[in-house]
């Protein structure tokens, strides 16, 4: 997630029980250790978004859900329905309990083996251990069931399982000390108790004070990564010095299953199927839907991923066919070539107080490429350039909420205009219409920005004789 001008010096992450007051009422945060919901869960939590906030439920990047609009005493109401399906085990860990997990767990043939039990066993020790309870709401853990589909995501401390009963221990923010390790192996029997120790030893080092005192997350640590190791080496009974480097993690070509719509192969035979929910709004009736085909069809579970998408499990090739239509009809999109992939947006005006623009309604215009702000589309609209690019986030104001880790491309709106840039500089500058309230872009400006996000998003790939193709 990208460095923001917000203030350091107060954990603002918001929860159930302590909701973030936004221009359309409260918001809300609910845990999903490892995205896994019975459908019974699902069914309940479309319920709340019907009953108690505005019928959307919001995906997160750390695979969590929100919901918004929340009126005087609906948080109560919220918590307490939470509570009794089991998303409310703690009260004091709430908002500690951000982990991802690999969402086919184990099933992919990359996969190595089925890390449900793990991310169960990692949530169970995290909310019996008080002294986790402080820990930073921006803490992220992730469980990776060996095929690297996670690597990507900027987690504080991962576990990531690895043939022969074993299971390798991350640490975020690369080597310790001079050409440090970055990671342990050890049994799978010490991976959690290890990876407790070492976010005990995060707090240690941000109690000591002084420049890390401040640190959110383990990347921003100035020093003091090497005592999470050893924390960790010493609760597993392994040798700190024989840690190894991570690199660059595990080659996922393509993209993770769970971020990629469409139907995917498991190992068994079976498929999983994944769908993207555009901007990461997903309607309760959506969410209705979902968990009906994974308990008829699937596995009884609904797996809510970081990359805004769900995923259906252990479906045989009937009701995978028949289910892709049932989910695009609603609106889920399960085509790999849609112009969703890719868009992403923070959520806006008249939502946020903060945002300059309705990026939300200029997010899904720009998915489809087609007609400008107030000008119908006419036949010939439709995606003007191949969506195989780098992502792309819109955001309301320069604090980007919502960003997606690495290279993306970003559309940020400020008092001048849409600025639109790929890494640090200026970007280009698409300004919003003359006479018009800042958020509004001529429908002329409108084709100008499109075609300057497409460029940006476009990546040069090699061709098979060696030469680059964009």
């Amino acid at each position: 997630m990208p460095t923001s001008p917000r203030e350091r010096a107060h954990d603002a992450c918001p929860g159930v029980l302590r909701t973030h007051p936004a221009a359309d009422g409260a918001l809300a945060r609910l845990r999903i250790p490892g995205g896994a919901l019975d459908s019974g869960t699902a069914r309940a939590l479309a319920a709340c978004a019907r009953d108690v906030a505005d019928g959307f439920l919001e995906l997160t990047s750390r695979g969590n859900v929100q919901l918004r609009g929340l009126a005087d005493g609906a948080a109560a109401v919220l918590a307490a329905r939470a509570g009794a399906v089991g998303l409310l085990p703690s009260t004091t860990h709430e908002r500690v309990r951000n982990i991802v997990g690999s969402p086919l767990s184990g099933r992919a043939a990359a996969g190595v083996r089925d890390i449900a039990s793990l991310v169960d066993a990692l949530d169970a020790g995290l909310c019996a251990d008080p002294q986790l309870a402080a820990l930073p709401g921006r803490m992220l853990f992730a469980v990776d069931d060996g095929s690297g589909d996670l690597a990507e995501l900027p987690a504080d401390l991962a576990l990531r399982a690895l043939p022969a009963g074993e299971t390798m221990l991350i640490v975020a923010g690369g080597p310790t000390v001079a050409g440090g390790p970055t990671a342990l192996r050890m049994p799978d029997r010490a991976a959690v108790p290890a990876l407790l120790a070492a976010a005990r030893a995060f707090l240690d080092v941000r109690t000591a004070g002084g420049a890390a005192a401040t640190a959110w997350r383990v990347a921003e640590l100035p020093t003091g990564r090497d005592r999470l190791l050893a924390a960790a080496a010493a609760a597993a009974g392994v040798d700190v010095a024989a840690g190894v480097d991570v690199g660059a993690g595990v080659d996922v070509g393509g993209g993770p299953p769970g971020a990629r719509p469409g139907r995917h192969r498991q190992r068994d035979g079976r498929w999983a199927l994944t769908a993207l929910v555009p901007l990461g709004r997903l309607r309760a009736d959506q969410l209705d839907l979902l968990a009906a085909v994974a308990e008829a069809d699937g596995d009884g579970q609904v797996m809510v991923t970081p990359w805004r998408s769900v995923v259906l499990r252990d479906l045989d090739a009937a009701a995978v066919a028949r289910e892709s239509d049932r989910l695009a009809a609603t609106g889920l999109v399960v085509d790999a070539d849609s112009g969703w992939v890719g868009v992403t947006s923070c959520a806006g005006r008249p939502g946020c107080a903060k945002a300059l623009a309705d990026v939300r309604r200029d997010a899904g215009r720009s998915a489809g490429a087609g007609s400008a702000p107030g000008r119908p589309p006419s036949p010939g609209d439709g995606p003007r350039h191949r969506r195989d690019r780098l992502p792309v986030h819109w955001s309301g104001c320069a604090r980007r909420c919502g960003q997606l880790a690495g290279e993306v491309v970003e559309v940020v709106a400020d008092a001048i205009g849409y600025r639109v840039r790929r890494c640090a500089g200026s970007g280009t500058l698409v300004p919003w219409s003359d006479g018009a309230l800042p958020g509004e872009v001529s429908a002329v400006d409108w084709d100008a920005l499109v075609d300057v996000v497409a460029a940006q998003r476009s990546v040069a790939r090699p061709r098979r004789d060696g030469r680059e193709n964009r």
